[in-house]
């Protein structure tokens, strides 16, 4: 039940992130946003933007395989 609840709240999670990262990138190459404003140190906007794309990319695939090991 706990494995349930943790692959859930991961797949979940890192298809928001996913989402959300992906409408980013298309705004700000769609010059909607700035993506200067999410600038830190040396690494540029869309660098930043696009870290949370990947981020929830690799959270969705650990919740799908959890969830898949812990159905078997």
């Amino acid at each position: 039940m706990k494995e349930k609840i943790i692959s859930g709240s991961l797949t979940l999670v890192g298809n928001t992130l996913t989402a959300i990262g992906c409408l980013s990138l298309l705004l700000a190459l769609g010059g909607v946003i700035n993506a200067q404003s999410f600038a830190v140190g040396i690494s540029s906007g869309i660098r930043v933007i696009g870290t949370v794309a990947i981020t929830g990319c690799l959270l969705s695939a650990i919740g799908y395989g959890l969830a898949d090991h812990f159905g078997k």
